[in-house]
């Protein structure tokens, strides 16, 4: 890695999970990132995030399928390709993602049925089969919830009430402002987390 002059945007490509818990990456300077359309996000779920090397299709590609994170200045991204929740994948792109005291916590779509179950409106008719999980999924385009990376398996857990209760504990402030709410919703957890990174 070589030194960025104060006027570039600090760029760090992460081979694995490993890599990016030691901050051993590699850097560029071509990338752009991009908000997926609504369009985008029915066509193929996943995250929300595009991150591509302007003028290099070979590193798009790269960036697209073998990269595990992506740090622009103080953004990280998590490619979702490589995350599962329980037996669930959590889709391709990217997702923003904070990494507080060494854990890295992410906003995606709700995969699984108890990720999804935080979400779920109460009274709403399940369907099984692959219809039902279409219909489903098609439902989910905006919500949102957030996981956190077990760094000893590598999957993602969800974030419960009983994650930010933990992460809470030494800041009783916040943690009397999270009982007021306690919601898992993922912008309701965004809030605190933003507060304590």
């Amino acid at each position: 890695m070589f030194l960025l002059s104060p006027c570039q945007a600090q760029q760090v490509i992460y081979n694995n999970l490993e890599d990016l818990l030691a901050q051993k990456g590699d850097t560029v300077t071509t990338l752009s990132v991009a908000k997926r359309t609504l369009n985008n996000l029915y066509m193929s779920n996943g995250a929300d995030y595009r991150i591509e090397s302007e003028g290099n299709s070979g590193l798009s590609k790269f960036i697209k399928n073998r990269a595990y994170a992506v740090l622009m200045d103080n953004d990280l991204y998590i490619n979702c390709k490589f995350i599962r929740y329980e037996r669930y994948r959590l889709g391709n792109w990217y997702a923003a993602a904070k990494q507080i005291n060494g854990v890295i916590y992410f906003a995606a779509q709700p995969v699984g049925q108890r990720a999804s179950s935080k979400i779920k409106p109460e009274g709403t008719t399940k369907l099984g089969g692959a219809v039902g999980d279409a219909i489903a999924a098609s439902g989910r385009v905006y919500d949102r919830v957030y996981y956190y990376i077990n760094t000893e398996t590598g999957r993602a857990e969800l974030v419960t009430s009983e994650t930010m209760y933990s992460l809470l504990t030494d800041k009783p402030q916040l943690m009397e402002e999270y009982k007021q709410e306690e919601s898992e919703s993922a912008d309701v957890i965004e809030k605190y987390l933003s507060a304590i990174h």
